[in-house]
C-alpha cells in the first residue's frame, strides 16, 4: 500500500494558496482516477483507490500545515507502513515556479509541514517538491506562501497538475525520473537526465609527499668516494 499525502491548510480561506499545492495535486489525482468518496479519518480527509495494481490512500491532513505529521503518522501506524510507503507532495520556495523534484529523504528546508512529517513518520520517505518561486526578500515570504496563485500561474500550474494526475501510476512503480521528465516536457522544459558520477580517483599526494617518497640514489658503501663523503659529512644518519 502507498500513501500519497498532499500538504496544505484546510478550509476555503486557504484553498487557492501557494502553500496548498499539495492538496491541489492530490485532488487532481483523485479526479483522474477511480477513488472512493472523501471521508474523514486520521485527522484527515482520505480516499482509497488503486493505481498500477496497488492499493493507494490519498490523504489531506486537516490539522493545519504545521501538524501534518500527526495525521499522516496515524494513518501509517494504522496500516503498519514504513516511510518508504509514503509520498509527500508540497510547495517549495527554493524552486522556480513550475519546477518539480522528487527524491527520497533529505532536509526539511524550513518547511514546517515537512518538519512535522519527519518527526512523526521518519525521514526516508519520498518527497515531491513543487516550486512556487521565492518573492526575493525574506519579509515577503509569508504573504507569498499564503497568497493565492495568480491567474498567470495557470500557464504552468494546470499542465503540471494534469501531467502528475495522468501519470500517477509512476509514483507507485517508483518511476521517479520518468515522471519528472514528463512534467518537464509538459511545461516546455528540457528532459533532465542524470549524469553519471565521475569515478573517484585516488587521493592526490602533495608534491612534497611525492618527493619524500621517491627513492634516493644509493651512495657508495666503500672506496675513495665513500671515504671522501665521510670526511665531508661525517657518519650521521638521516
Amino acid at each position: 500500500m502507498l500513501i500519497i499525502a498532499g500538504l496544505g491548510n484546510p478550509g476555503a480561506k486557504y484553498a487557492g494558496n501557494r502553500h496548498n499545492i499539495g492538496f491541489m495535486a492530490v485532488d487532481a489525482i483523485y479526479r483522474r482516477h477511480s477513488f472512493s468518496p472523501w471521508s474523514k479519518k486520521f485527522k484527515a480527509e482520505i480516499s482509497e483507490g488503486e493505481l498500477a495494481g496497488e492499493k493507494v490512500l490519498l490523504i489531506k491532513p486537516q490539522t493545519f500545515m504545521n501538524l501534518s505529521g500527526e495525521a499522516v503518522g496515524e494513518a501509517m501506524r494504522f496500516y503498519k507502513l514504513q516511510p518508504s510507503d509514503l509520498v509527500a507532495i508540497y510547495d517549495e520556495l527554493d524552486l522556480p515556479a513550475g519546477k518539480a523534484r522528487l527524491k527520497t529523504g533529505g532536509g526539511h528546508g524550513g518547511h514546517n509541514g515537512i518538519k512535522s512529517l519527519d518527526a512523526h513518520c521518519g525521514k526516508e520517505y519520498r518527497r515531491l517538491r513543487i516550486g512556487i518561486g521565492h518573492p526575493g526578500v525574506k519579509e515577503l515570504v509569508h504573504n507569498h506562501v499564503l497568497g493565492d496563485f495568480a491567474k498567470a500561474d495557470n500557464a504552468w500550474l494546470e499542465p503540471l497538475l494534469d501531467t502528475l494526475a495522468d501519470n500517477a501510476e509512476m509514483l507507485v512503480r517508483n518511476e521517479d525520473s520518468q515522471l519528472m521528465n514528463k512534467i518537464a516536457l509538459a511545461l516546455g522544459g528540457k528532459v533532465e537526465e542524470e549524469k553519471p558520477k565521475p569515478e573517484k580517483k585516488p587521493a592526490g599526494k602533495s608534491h612534497i609527499h611525492q618527493a619524500r617518497n621517491q627513492s634516493q640514489p644509493k651512495l657508495p658503501a666503500s672506496g675513495p668516494m665513500a671515504e671522501l663523503l665521510k670526511k665531508m659529512f661525517g657518519n650521521k644518519g638521516d
